[in-house]
């Protein structure tokens, strides 16, 4: 059972976990769902297999253990037909969006950022909320915390009804990998950093 009772050990740093390690016990594990995960990109990108027999490709950015996370947690909540297009199909909005697509941005983010919350767990490693946004006043007036608020309520939700299936099976590989088959459990609100 992957939900039961913590562990004492502390925290490790990010720098302890190589992503191209893990990448290749990930591409192995999952090679029946013709994807592989390609770290060391400037950008991040979901690259639909073009074929039946060629792989999807999910890169994450340069050697960030957490960006592999996120793409992931992306990847195990898209649906059949997302799969099949090009960064699921989704809009990005770079760095600058307004506030009322900053919203739209929390809005999408809270389901994969439960999810990296939970990889996160399983990898032993802190996890940081990603607002994407640099250039907005999400820190001056309180929208960080009503997002953790969202995002931990979804982690919630996850623990208490099931994670996604592929969801379940790379939480399952993080904790053998990286916790010794030691399960993971509902952390705390405040262990999100900020």
């Amino acid at each position: 059972m992957l939900f039961e009772q913590p562990i004492s050990k502390q925290i490790n740093s990010e720098q302890e976990h190589c992503v191209y390690e893990f990448a290749k016990h990930f591409n192995q594990y999952f090679a029946e769902c013709n994807i592989q995960l390609i770290p060391g990109a400037d950008e991040p990108f979901y690259r639909a297999a073009r074929s039946a027999s060629e792989f999807a490709i999910i890169y994450s950015t340069y050697d960030y253990f957490s960006s592999a996370l996120h793409e992931l947690a992306h990847w195990c909540i898209a649906g059949e037909q997302r799969r099949q297009r090009d960064d699921y199909g989704y809009w990005y909005e770079p760095d600058g969006r307004s506030a009322e697509l900053q919203q739209l941005f929390y809005q999408v983010e809270q389901k994969p950022q439960a999810l990296e919350w939970a990889f996160s767990l399983a990898a032993d490693l802190p996890f940081r909320l990603s607002l994407d946004n640099f250039n907005n006043t999400a820190l001056q007036n309180g929208e960080v915390e009503c997002f953790r608020d969202a995002v931990f309520s979804q982690l919630k939700h996850y623990f208490n009804a099931g994670f996604p299936y592929r969801a379940q099976r790379l939480i399952a590989l993080l904790c053998r990998l990286y916790r010794n088959q030691q399960p993971i459990q509902l952390p705390q609100k405040s262990r999100c950093l900020l």
